[in-house]
């Protein structure tokens, strides 16, 4: 048996993806982020988020050595700011710069001008093939307008497949 690739990939990118910004800090108070688009909600009590995140990434060993992040929920009109955590950084924190945040009272960043965010503490993960898969229990919750979140689909961008 052999897997049809360009069905795999169209059939992959049919599913549906939030836009995130996750944040993360560092044991140096180093802020940084990515933007995020394999996420889902895992439980309800206790309230779980599930999160794939690239394994290469320099957010990524944050997250492992600090077992926590956050999760900004974008507003519709915020493509241009997902595309600002999409590209690659020059040093740790730059992409922040684009953006006004505060910390929570994780110490996490949660961004002003969005829907909201979540902070998160990693109570597990599990890593198989280019990306890790942390589960986080929620936190805090921010809620900062109640307006449409922004979508993968909607930017006409593809990610993954």
């Amino acid at each position: 048996m052999t897997l049809n690739l360009e069905a795999k990939k169209i059939l992959l990118r049919k599913i549906p993806h939030g836009l995130f910004i996750c944040g993360v800090k560092d044991e140096k108070n180093e802020v940084n982020g990515f933007t995020a688009s394999w996420v889902t909600q895992g439980s309800f009590n206790p309230p779980l988020v599930v999160m794939a995140v690239r394994s290469e990434g320099s957010s990524h060993e944050i997250i492992k050595n600090t077992n926590k992040f956050s999760l900004n929920v974008l507003k519709s009109d915020q493509k241009d700011l997902a595309a600002v955590f999409f590209k690659p950084q020059v040093a740790l924190g730059s992409r922040f710069e684009a953006v006004e945040f505060v910390l929570g009272d994780l110490g996490l960043p949660i961004l002003k001008d969005s829907v909201g965010g979540v902070e998160c503490a990693v109570i597990g993960d599990v890593t198989h093939g280019d990306h890790t898969v942390f589960v986080g229990e929620v936190k805090t919750a921010y809620l900062n307008n109640d307006v449409e979140a922004l979508n993968l689909n909607s930017t006409g961008w593809n990610y993954g497949g």
